[in-house]
C-alpha cells in the first residue's frame, strides 16, 4: 500500500485547506482595491463638485451696469459693462473717440455706475463750454417736463441737481471732471488750491462726496463754505 493511497483522506483536506486559502485571499485583496478605488473616485468628485461651486459662486458676486455713452465716439450707444470699470472702458467699447473728441474736461479713470451717462464733447463744444451747458440745462428743464408730463429718464434728476449719473453735470462746477480752469472759477479757489485738488483726485481717486474737498490740503471750512453751492461730484 502506497502513502498517497494510506493518506488519501489527509492529502484532500489539505488541497481543500489549500484552495480555500486562496479564495480568502483573493476576496481580501479584491476588496481592498475596490476600495481604494472608490475613495480615489469620491476624492475626483469632490473635488470637480468644490470647482464647480467656486466658479459659480464668482460669477453670482460678479455685478454689471447698464452705461449710456453719447458724443463724440464711434458707436455711441448702451454698453453693459462689469463692476468696477472706467470710463475710458466704456470709451474704448464704443469704439474709441472721434477725430475731433476733447476729454479734456472728462476724468477718463473715473469708475462707473449703473445708469451712468458719458458725453463726450467735440473740441468746439469745449472751446464754447459755457454756452453748452446753459443749451444743455434748458434741454433737460425741457426733457423733466414736457407738456405737464414728467420724464424720468432725463440725463437730469428731477428730485436733486446733483443726481444725475452724467460725467459733465450742468451749473456746478464737478471736482470730479472739472479742469484747473473750471475749478478757479470758484470763490476762493486759486490755481494753488486747483493744483491741489486735482493732485488730490490723482492719488486719492473720484470724490465720494462734496465734504471730502474739505480732506485737500488748503482747503478748510471757510473755503467750504463759500464755494459748497456751486460744486458737485
Amino acid at each position: 500500500m502506497t502513502f498517497a493511497y494510506r493518506h488519501k483522506k489527509q492529502i484532500i483536506l489539505a488541497c481543500l485547506g489549500i484552495v480555500l486559502l486562496l479564495v480568502i485571499g483573493f476576496v481580501f485583496i479584491y476588496k481592498n482595491y475596490t476600495v481604494d478605488d472608490k475613495e480615489d473616485e469620491n476624492i475626483v468628485l469632490n473635488t470637480k463638485d468644490n470647482i464647480k461651486k467656486e466658479k459659480d459662486e464668482v460669477e453670482q458676486k460678479e455685478v454689471y451696469y447698464q452705461v449710456d455713452i453719447k458724443g463724440e465716439v464711434i458707436n455711441p450707444g448702451i454698453y453693459t459693462v462689469k463692476e468696477g470699470s472706467r470710463v475710458i472702458d466704456v470709451i474704448r467699447l464704443a469704439g474709441d473717440l472721434t477725430e475731433v473728441a476733447d476729454t479734456s474736461v472728462l476724468n477718463l479713470s473715473k469708475k462707473v455706475k449703473d445708469e451712468m451717462v458719458i458725453i463726450v464733447y467735440s473740441y468746439d463744444e469745449v472751446e464754447n463750454f459755457t454756452e453748452t451747458k446753459e443749451k444743455e440745462e434748458k434741454e433737460q428743464d425741457a426733457c423733466l417736463n414736457q407738456n405737464g408730463i414728467e420724464n424720468d429718464a432725463c440725463i437730469k434728476d428731477s428730485t436733486s441737481d446733483t443726481g444725475s449719473s452724467s460725467v459733465v453735470i450742468s451749473g456746478k462746477v464737478s471736482l470730479n471732471t472739472a479742469t484747473l480752469e473750471e475749478l478757479m472759477t470758484l470763490p476762493g479757489i486759486g490755481e494753488a488750491k486747483a493744483q491741489a485738488i486735482l493732485k488730490y483726485r490723482e492719488e486719492v481717486g473720484a470724490f465720494q462726496n462734496i465734504e471730502e474737498l474739505k480732506e485737500v490740503n488748503g482747503i478748510g471750512d471757510s473755503i467750504f463754505d463759500k464755494i459748497k453751492e456751486n460744486i458737485t461730484i
